[in-house]
């Protein structure tokens, strides 16, 4: 898939570009990002360098995982808009071989830069990636996972309308051992959108 371009009220989603490198280096220093995603540990320059010139092209060419820079919309002296402004994080639509058939699923994705944090970035950016996922690539299920205790991952998941589905055990396997992941799902019908493929969802249980 040819790259695209996202927009929100206050930020860009963009392909990363190499120029990102050091920012991308620099925010993968915080000890929160090194805990909670699968990003390597220590994170060095080659790392993100690796990551904006070859990991992200190579997603978007092979249609596994469009990896989208968040960054800030720039103002001018006179408050235009006046190019870019900071990165604030990273978020990536996650979807291998085997979720692009009939099962039409994807995985969401993101961190953020420590300093922009509680600001409402992250949701708005996710609004916006699970909107095209829906309507111009057809997602019937959009996925969200993380470590179990990742709090603040869940509660920007939760704000955009991911419904927890619970936990799975033994899921994710971190530093060689076998670690529990907290799941939860966004579908179309969520936002009062579309699916090709009807829902038929289970039977509220009887009362005991």
């Amino acid at each position: 898939m040819e790259p695209v371009t996202l927009t929100t009220e206050r930020l860009v989603l963009r392909p990363f570009r190499p120029s990102d490198a050091p920012a991308v280096h620099a925010a993968c220093q915080d000890p929160d990002i090194l805990r909670w995603t699968t990003v390597p540990a220590p994170y060095v320059r080659a790392h993100a360098e690796d990551f904006v010139r070859w990991t992200c092209p190579e997603g978007w060419r092979n249609d596994s995982t469009y990896n989208f820079a968040l960054v800030t919309k720039g103002r001018g002296s006179k408050g235009r808009e006046d190019g870019e402004g900071e990165l604030i994080g990273a978020m990536g639509l996650v979807r291998p071989a085997r979720l692009r058939g009939p099962e039409r699923q994807a995985e969401l994705g993101y961190w953020t830069v420590r300093k922009h944090r509680r600001r409402g970035y992250t949701g708005e950016a996710a609004r916006a990636v699970a909107e095209w996922a829906f309507t111009a690539l057809g997602v019937e299920r959009l996925e969200w996972c993380t470590e179990a205790g990742n709090e603040a991952s869940r509660a920007v998941a939760i704000a955009v309308g991911f419904r927890m589905e619970g936990t799975d055990r033994a899921r994710i396997v971190r530093e060689g051992t076998r670690r529990d992941a907290w799941r939860g799902a966004l579908l179309p019908s969520d936002w009062g959108l579309p699916s090709t493929t009807p829902y038929l969802p289970a039977p509220a249980a009887n009362p005991v």
